[in-house]
């Protein structure tokens, strides 16, 4: 039994925490209010990893850190102020502990994309929060601690809200409210199961031959948000409601006024055009397959009504 530790306890890190204690790992669950899921394996802990002097007996004894936090707000003054900082202080303390570093990644440093993204695509776009995730991702390449960055594009699955197919669609659609999507309707678009990117973290960091590379975290194949409406309203057996769209014009012009707005505006052009994630040669290297997205949508189904028993 070894020991790994996780930072932060949103839907990635609680996934990865819980796949790791249900195959008999022993987890230590870093956060600074000592949250997260409960379960025999996980050892809950009260630490604030972007302190030094907080992480060496966290890690002591870890063979791999899987470092899921995220900004406690979602722009890119936040998130220079305090991302780069808490991967510095990580990945130093990991090395002295002889760990590897895994990290969930986006999908933003690559910037538009002509076409399906894959790997060998360069990863260099800069200013705002595309530019930050640049400069993590040349942090890491700098480090001398191993690390691996397995990028998803937009979540869905158990334990996933803030997010575009989280509760601002399922609960939505399982109620028939109208459901209004940033963007397009109709232009393709992936969506990564969190168990799926859960799993090709925990692989990466078995093997050591994945090290100090960037993955992509097995993917269904793309569809458009009407389609995506249509899967999540047969998992509930609902009918399907009414949709509409909110033009990436508008979200720019709301920007104009609104710091949040324009901070989902600075990606808009994921759901105004094709944004297709490629990780078949990802899912080779890994030996892993993506979930269908009919089994991951029941999951996620059952998870919400769960939650909002309302929404049944």
């Amino acid at each position: 039994m070894s020991v790994h530790v996780v930072t932060g306890a949103g839907p990635v890190g609680s996934t990865v925490a819980l796949q790791l204690a249900e195959a008999g790992e022993q987890v230590r669950l870093l956060t600074r209010s000592g949250s997260g899921p409960e379960h025999a394996g996980i050892e809950r802990r009260r630490v604030d990893v972007s302190r030094p002097d907080h992480l060496d007996e966290a890690l002591a004894g870890a063979v791999a850190v899987h470092h899921c936090i995220h900004g406690s707000r979602y722009d890119a003054r936040t998130w220079r102020a305090e991302l780069p900082l808490a991967e510095k202080v990580v990945l130093e303390a990991a090395g002295r502990a002889g760990a590897v570093v895994v990290f969930p990644e986006s999908l933003y440093s690559y910037g538009p994309v002509d076409g399906p993204i894959t790997e060998d695509l360069p990863r260099a776009a800069s200013g705002g929060k595309l530019g930050v995730r640049t400069d993590l991702l040349a942090q890491r390449d700098a480090s001398p601690t191993p690390t691996v960055s397995v990028a998803a594009s937009d979540f869905y699955g158990p334990l996933v809200r803030n997010a575009h197919a989280g509760e601002r669609m399922v609960p939505t659609v399982l109620a028939g409210r109208t459901m209004r999507v940033a963007g397009s309707l109709h232009q393709p678009h992936s969506f990564t199961f969190v168990p799926d990117l859960a799993a090709a973290m925990v692989r990466a960091a078995a093997r050591e031959d994945l090290w100090n590379s960037f993955l992509h975290a097995p993917t269904a194949p793309a569809l458009t948000q009407q389609q995506l409406v249509e899967m999540v309203a047969a998992a509930g057996g609902v009918p399907v409601p009414r949709t509409s769209s909110i033009p990436g014009a508008l979200m720019t012009a709301v920007g104009l006024v609104s710091r949040d707005m324009r901070e989902l505006a600075e990606t808009s052009y994921m759901f105004t055009a094709p944004f297709v994630l490629d990780s078949s040669r990802s899912e080779e290297r890994l030996g892993l397959a993506p979930t269908p997205l009919a089994d991951g949508l029941a999951a996620t189904v059952a998870w919400w009504r769960a939650q909002v028993p309302a929404a049944a």
